[in-house]
């Protein structure tokens, strides 16, 4: 587990350093909870243009909306029929496939390498108890409106961007639906292990889905802990570059990184602020592994817990204003906060035999975490005001839980077949789904802010 890992890692230098387009190496695959999840149609997109559309933008937007655990596309067969825009809709017959709602477009070009794409969002719900249309009154006068269309735009993109703008299309219709904004436009970072490759790990990252992969880093040793900064530009990571644990800042884009900290003894646990001016972790270089905060412009370093046992893992809570943190100080590893304008700390789990690596989740809701019961170890959540905790999942050494911005998914590193894959679940337990890798293994995922 990550504790274990932090207090007995061995970091060698990192031998090179990369940012080129790979193969996508992560394949979705929905585990359970599709049966239980609204109805949903995402009609094929009309093409009015020349040859073949570049890409199917409604495909894009089925898969989302699937794998988002809330929703579950019905197959093509069952639409009553193909159309561009939501006045062409056969209400009736879409009513009567049991769909909540259906997405309609089109895309035309527009010019050179520049295509409109145009959608609409309609509430199948809304327009079977209208009867489709209803009447409102505009400057006077009674007029027909139709308030069952949630959602409609026209957009023009390049010919590279239809994946990018079909999740965007994602995260509207899941938030006009649900209430909660989309995290499709997101991406993922994690590590890979592959022992055919002589730089067996690397650190990757990728959309959130697995596509457009890139390779950051390589190694012949151990890579994990990514980080994501707020802005969701930069990672931070460690590194044993110079015969010691070191803490690096990459820019994603620029590829300038920054040694942040190289202290004797353990440099770990990187964890960015909620305005991302400040970085926690867990350093050693006073004795036991204690947790600072260190002002990423001045260097200034301040020291936040003192006690003889370990301290680490810690992560921020979403006001800024206090951190959680593992630590062995009641004889087992424990999930505690600290307040950091008093200092005061406070202990957050109880049940189970461990609790470690934990974070909040973006509404300050819920404590998220990898707990231990039986010797088994599993992703659970708990209630920060009644502190009622509830195990989400039933595979294998689970590990590394990390929550999308909008706080609905988790995503985490398990065991599958004797290997090392990412996997996730919602955060009510009902959705889960395994991301397996072609090649190798894949661990120490981080979910990034929004985009």
């Amino acid at each position: 587990m990550k504790l274990i890992k932090t207090l007995t890692m061995a970091w060698l230098a990192l031998m090179a350093m990369v940012s080129t387009p790979a193969n996508a190496t992560l394949e979705i695959v929905i585990t359970e909870g599709v049966d239980a999840a609204r109805p949903i149609a995402v009609v094929p997109f009309v093409w009015e243009g020349q040859g073949e559309m570049p890409a199917q933008i409604a495909d894009v937007v089925s898969s989302d909306l699937r794998r988002s655990g809330t929703f579950n596309p019905i197959a093509r067969g069952m639409m009553p029929g193909q159309v561009a825009k939501a006045a062409d809709l056969d209400l009736k017959a879409w009513i009567a496939t049991g769909a909540e709602a259906v997405v309609v477009g089109k895309v035309s070009e527009f010019g050179p390498d520049q295509y409109q794409v145009s959608f609409e969002l309609v509430d199948l719900v809304r327009a079977q108890m209208t009867g489709g249309e209803s009447r409102g009154l505009h400057n006077g006068e009674l007029v027909q409106t139709q308030d069952h269309v949630l959602d409609g735009r026209d957009t023009v993109i390049r010919g590279s961007q239809f994946r990018q703008y079909g999740h965007r299309i994602s995260d509207l219709v899941y938030e006009a639906l649900t209430g909660i904004k989309g995290a499709f436009l997101t991406r993922i970072a994690y590590v890979t292990v592959d022992d055919n490759d002589p730089f067996k790990f690397q650190l990757r990252v990728a959309d959130y889905d697995g596509y457009n992969e890139k390779v950051l880093l390589r190694s012949k040793e151990p890579l994990m802990s990514p980080s994501w900064s707020p802005d969701g530009r930069k990672l931070s990571y460690v590194s044993f570059e110079n015969g010691r644990s070191e803490i690096y800042i990459q820019d994603l884009y620029t590829q300038k990184r920054d040694r942040l900290t190289s202290f004797e003894g353990i440099n770990g646990s990187p964890s960015w602020s909620p305005d991302g001016s400040q970085m926690a972790m867990s350093l050693s270089k006073d004795g036991n592994p204690e947790i600072y905060v260190i002002d990423i412009a001045t260097k200034r370093l301040r020291r936040i817990t003192n006690h003889y046992a370990i301290d680490t893992e810690p992560s921020w809570h979403p006001d800024g204003k206090s951190l959680v943190f593992t630590s062995e100080r009641g004889g087992r590893p424990q999930i505690y906060r600290v307040y950091l304008d008093t200092g005061r700390i406070q202990r957050l789990t109880f049940q189970g035999e461990w609790n470690l690596g934990g974070s909040v989740t973006p509404d300050g809701r819920y404590l998220v975490m990898v707990n231990r019961t039986n010797n088994r170890f599993h992703i659970a959540r708990m209630e920060l005001d009644t502190g009622f905790m509830d195990v989400l999942t039933e595979t294998y050494l689970d590990e590394s839980p990390s929550v999308a911005p909008n706080g609905t998914m988790i995503i985490y590193g398990t065991s599958h077949n004797g290997r090392q894959v990412l996997a996730a679940v919602s955060v009510d337990g009902r959705f889960k789904a395994r991301i397996p890798t072609q090649v190798g293994s894949v661990k120490a995922p981080s979910w990034s802010p929004y985009l």
